[in-house]
């Protein structure tokens, strides 16, 4: 009997990309967003992954292109399509295995109300297609694989991060023996930087409570109990733990684990493998985290609109 081609199961995106991450958790006590990219590209030694016209992936994807690449070893940021490999006069090797990212659009249908009239209503989906790294690729113009030596010397005070927190307004307030946010008082708490490993962990650490504190209803107004349910707490803090990761590479910091991820292991784990979206859902809030806070930036400089990321498809 022929097959209809029609009604054939396509692939599950949602359920791909979960299994992915949710494997790369299993495989180690650490969040798979939480690697040191000193990768000495020129594009950029740490960075989020970068389409190959240097704008910066969003979302889900963030999560998708880091675990790829750090299981494939890849140092170069950049990815392509094999289109535009071949736009860019290169081409993807032979044999090469590409990546599969997302993008979430929306298309419009017709429904019938009880009434009797119709109205449009609009539906997310998500298309998945392949990218490939650009160390997966020959040809390609010199940008795409130039490399920069490392620096020199001991690691100083990221001031950019002080920067960038201080910019947002926040009320952080510097003591204590452990980091928090508090919603009711709406201010963060951050021990003293000399009580830190180092100076990218006191930043990471005032990047995630940001991250919370942008969930506060007079600005996000983030409120994941409706998803998430008994979840909520944990999905809080894996939105705040991805926000932190992606600020960390926008600001060039190499991106340190908030001292209680690995608490929080089990209850991710828990979160995801409940609810296949989960992690779209995350990462979303975590994106619209990320570009609130740089729009509080002089200039109000946002991050690129999220165009791939989606949370309720």
């Amino acid at each position: 009997m022929a097959r209809n081609t029609s009604t054939a199961a396509r692939p599950d995106v949602y359920q791909a990309v979960t299994d992915s991450i949710v494997a790369a958790l299993e495989a180690g006590n650490v969040a798979p967003w939480h690697k040191p990219w000193k990768a000495g590209h020129a594009a950029g030694s740490v960075s989020r992954p970068l389409r190959h016209n240097g704008q910066p992936y969003q979302g889900v994807n963030v999560l998708v292109l880091w675990i790829a690449a750090e299981a494939a070893g890849y140092t170069a940021p950049l990815w392509l399509t094999f289109k535009q490999a071949q736009e860019l006069g290169g081409n993807v090797r032979k044999g090469e295995k590409g990546t599969t990212v997302v993008y979430a659009s929306t298309f419009t249908k017709d429904e019938t109300r009880a009434d009797g009239t119709t109205a449009e209503r609009k539906i997310p989906f998500l298309k998945a297609y392949t990218v490939f790294n650009a160390e997966q690729c020959d040809n390609l113009p010199p940008r795409f694989y130039e490399q920069v030596p490392p620096p020199a010397g001991d690691v100083q005070p990221h001031e950019a991060a002080a920067a960038f927190a201080a910019a947002t307004g926040a009320d952080i307030r510097a003591g204590g023996a452990r980091a928090y946010y508090s919603p009711s008082a709406d201010y963060i708490q951050v021990p003293h930087a000399a009580t830190f490993e180092s100076a990218e962990a006191h930043a990471c650490t005032t990047l995630h409570e940001l991250a919370h504190w942008t969930g506060h209803a007079s600005r996000l107004a983030r409120d994941l109990a409706g998803k998430f349910e008994r979840h909520a707490y944990a999905a809080e803090e894996l939105v705040a733990e991805l926000a932190a990761a992606f600020l960390a590479a926008d600001l060039g910091l190499e991106a340190s684990p908030h001292p209680e991820h690995v608490n929080y292991l089990a209850a991710w784990l828990e979160v995801l493998k409940s609810d296949k979206r989960a992690i779209f859902t995350a990462a979303s809030a975590a994106s619209r985290a990320a570009a609130y806070l740089h729009s509080l930036q002089p200039g109000g400089a946002a991050t690129p609109a999220e165009a791939e990321s989606v949370s309720d498809a």
